[in-house]
């Protein structure tokens, strides 16, 4: 008997009907994914991509996507959205729950993501041809993005409401990402109430434009994310100050300041830092310097934080757009689109400062942009977040003495600098701090979202420090919110190298198990309509048989 038929026997047999399964980001910091299945719903609170090395075995979601009634994201990144289009491409046709700005970034975010899917199929393809090998296919395309983009409705913060009986949902600030939110759901189901939240990823305090993190003051079960969990980010630095004596050590050098920069957030952060330096004459003797903003992705975000300033800056932000200045634009502000715009940027010997993505260098313009300044040592590469094993940046920041880049090897003679403490996580401190706003304590602290032995330390100082009932789930783990009953404690079976290299099934493959479901579903669910409309169903099914055996 599997563990799933043991769980539903056991939910069976007391009654319940309230179950939360931990899928993704349990033990891990990337692919959050949460299932749950309350009064007669199936819900998922966030539907990400894993970034980066996996350590556990992938848990697949346990229903047909077609019976899923609706997606609940927390924020746009992709760790938290990524995997919408492939839900959509196996049969997904609910509803998603966002913010409006999450909408609008999603829409730019998943379209780009789909992009980047369907390029790499090309260029996998280009070689497996030239080597006889099978073909690639992307986990998603373009269509499938569009179509997820379709289902997004779009919500506001604070404003509860109720997508069914016996559910509210309440959307709050979480500070991390313009539009990011923890999420309230009170779900009542035979006379039992309780109310779950959802941290999502909670923001780090005093950043440029986004608000503080808001606080849940109640609820029964926590979700919480652990990334900064064994942690301090230290003393707030003055970034503007630094930033400007990085600028202007390496004018006076004659080189050139290259920021590999994430498109969505760090650039917007770091164009608001840019513009106070201009505002303020910080950098002397280069009057007018340019700013390039090298990332299509990149000026699209901008863009949208732009459009949705008044609803989601905060009241610093707010008070310079009061006065007329908009505080993520300035003069000397360059955007390139096109590939011929961003090649033309190393073609002026001005010095100046270029922003591009991605902020690992592991792909994009900005390699381009290493190419060219990496050699030069009046340069400057400013790195402003985190570089994650086995990525370029981290080989940078480590101090490689020459890395590759297009088949060339390039010498490292620029210099490598780091703005510290720049983070849209909150830390071990801030972590605390939001649990701490519920009064009274509640019944349960789930710890997700951090590294592996993060999880387990951040639970460990919850029950010590703040006598919380917390457990860090592992993947697959199933919890009973009705009588607040652990289930099934997840798989602790780590990914092998030699089963992690081999493939898990063709992604067309899958897709087509998931359209069998979904058919399956609807034949089940057939019972009762008109004889006439079965009968036409069936000889549908019937002819498509034939057409394909």
């Amino acid at each position: 008997m599997s563990v799933n038929e043991r769980i539903s026997i056991v939910m069976l047999k007391g009654g319940f009907s309230m179950k939360l399964t931990f899928l993704g980001a349990a033990h891990e910091v990337t692919g959050s994914c949460y299932l749950l299945e309350a009064c007669g719903k199936t819900i998922l609170i966030d539907c990400g991509m894993e970034q980066g090395p996996d350590e556990y075995e992938n848990q697949e979601i346990p229903v047909s996507p077609s019976s899923i009634d609706w997606v609940l994201l927390t924020h746009a990144h992709i760790d938290h959205s990524g995997r919408l289009p492939l839900l959509y491409a196996h049969g997904f046709r609910g509803k998603i729950f966002a913010t409006g700005a999450t909408c609008d970034l999603c829409d730019i975010m998943l379209r780009d993501s789909a992009h980047i899917q369907m390029f790499e199929a090309e260029w996998r393809n280009r070689k497996a041809k030239r080597a006889g090998g099978e073909p690639y296919i992307p986990l998603y395309n373009m269509e499938d993005a569009a179509g997820a983009i379709s289902c997004f409705v779009s919500c506001r913060y604070g404003e509860a409401f109720s997508p069914s009986d016996g559910i509210q949902v309440r959307f709050a600030d979480a500070g991390h990402l313009l539009g990011s939110a923890s999420i309230e759901l009170q779900l009542t189901e035979r006379n039992v109430t309780k109310t779950l939240v959802f941290s999502g990823d909670i923001g780090n305090k005093n950043q440029p434009l986004l608000r503080d993190p808001q606080y849940f003051r109640s609820a029964d079960y926590v979700v919480m994310e652990s990334t900064y969990g064994d942690r301090s980010h230290g003393e707030r630095p003055d970034y503007v100050k630094e930033l400007s004596e990085i600028i202007q050590t390496t004018f006076d050098r004659g080189g050139n300041v290259v920021i590999p920069s994430f498109a969505v957030g760090r650039t917007q952060e770091l164009l608001y830092f840019l513009r106070q330096i201009k505002a303020d004459g910080l950098i002397s003797g280069h009057d007018g310097f340019e700013v390039y903003v090298d990332s299509p992705l990149a000026v699209e975000s901008t863009e949208i934080f732009q459009d949705n300033r008044r609803d989601y800056f905060d009241q610093e932000a707010l008070e310079l757009l009061n006065r007329g200045i908009n505080p993520i634009q300035f003069p000397g502000l360059r955007v390139s689109l096109t590939s011929e715009e961003s090649k033309a940027i190393n073609e002026d010997q001005r010095c100046k400062v270029i922003l591009s993505a991605s902020g690992m260098c592991e792909a994009g313009r900005i390699k381009h942009h290493l190419k060219h300044n990496l050699w030069r040592p009046e340069c400057t590469v400013l790195f402003v977040g985190y570089q994650g094993a086995g990525t370029l940046g981290r080989a940078l920041v480590e101090g490689a003495s020459k890395v590759r880049l297009f088949g060339e090897e390039i010498e490292v003679r620029a210099q490598i600098r780091r703005l510290a403490g720049v983070s849209g996580h909150a830390d071990n401190n801030g972590l605390l701090e939001w649990i701490s706003h519920f009064d009274p304590r509640p019944e349960r602290v789930f710890v997700t979202h951090g590294d592996d032995s993060v999880c387990d330390l951040f639970a460990g100082r919850l029950r010590a420090e703040l006598h919380l009932d917390s457990f860090a789930p592992y993947p697959g783990a199933q919890f009973d919110l009705a009588g607040n009953q652990i289930l099934y404690e997840g798989s602790r079976q780590k990914i092998h190298k030699d089963r992690a290299s081999k493939p898990k099934g063709s992604p067309v493959y899958l897709r087509l198990l998931s359209a069998g479901r979904r058919l399956m579903e609807l034949i089940q669910r057939s019972q009762g309509r008109a004889n006439k409309d079965m009968a036409k169903l069936t000889d549908q099914i019937n002819a498509m048989c034939d057409k394909w055996e």
